[in-house]
């Protein structure tokens, strides 16, 4: 990998550096895509957990494990969150195996990782990828997302 200059190359290991430190590119390249970030989530009013769905977002294309609507999901996603511009601090609904929240803790990758692994398989393999798993918002009344309730993703 190149050396950063300004048309913003990514840097050897540059996901060991401080979030602030990454350009444009190494930002997106942190994200190992796996959808969670997408989910449905709400907070149990008793013990103000974060509790995830099983529900993602209408803009979710499970075919790529991608954001149908990348550019302009803040604009059509009311709830959608550009993790570059939010308070990481008070972002404790962030899956705990999101490289961003991860590297804001100054933890380390996990393994599986498509930076560390070379590609998405592991991930795959250690069923952290949401594609198959979800249903997408568009077929779930908003007052039934208590019903699709999983446990298999945790803040």
């Amino acid at each position: 990998m190149s050396v950063a200059d300004s048309q913003g190359l990514l840097r050897e290991r540059f996901w060991e550096k401080p979030l602030s430190e990454l350009n444009a590119e190494e930002w997106e390249k942190l994200c190992d895509g796996c959808g969670r970030c997408c989910l449905k989530k709400f907070s149990d009013t008793d013990s103000n957990a974060i509790i995830y769905t099983r529900v993602v977002c209408r803009y979710f294309e499970q075919e790529n494990s991608s954001c149908g609507c990348y550019r302009e999901r803040a604009e059509l996603v009311s709830d959608c969150l550009n993790v570059k511009n939010m308070d990481l601090e008070s972002a404790s609904w962030m899956p705990d195996t999101c490289a961003y929240r991860l590297r804001f803790e100054n933890k380390p990758l996990f393994d599986w990782h498509p930076l560390l692994a070379g590609s998405r398989d592991a991930m795959l393999v250690a069923g952290l990828a949401i594609s198959g798993r979800v249903i997408s918002e568009e077929y779930v009344h908003p007052e039934g997302f208590e019903e699709h309730v999983i446990r298999w993703v945790s803040a």
